[in-house]
């Protein structure tokens, strides 16, 4: 399995309502073929460290995430992630 996990920081003027429908709009892409497991998440600590959405996919290899990178569903979803956000963190790893 593969764990690919992606975190968000929102732009302070982002107000919550376009964060709720950011996080929406990545639950959708559970449906993509080759997508295990997806979880999407508001954090709840916010500390100064922390990110404002996480994002966890689990695929069965690397080429189900090759595939789900070049998705017609995730690639709209992934350029609004990039819009709403300052920075953007990812980690890819074998579980």
């Amino acid at each position: 399995m593969l764990i690919h996990l992606v975190s968000f920081k929102y732009r302070a003027d982002v107000d919550e309502d376009a964060r709720q429908l950011h996080r929406e709009r990545l639950r959708t892409l559970r449906s993509i073929e080759g997508v295990v497991d997806l979880k999407v998440g508001a954090d709840v600590v916010r500390s100064p460290r922390s990110y404002d959405t996480g994002l966890l996919v689990v695929f069965p290899d690397r080429a189900a995430l090759d595939a789900y990178q070049k998705h017609p569903e995730h690639v709209p979803v992934a350029r609004l992630g990039v819009s709403l956000s300052e920075h953007i963190v990812a980690v890819d790893f074998d579980a």
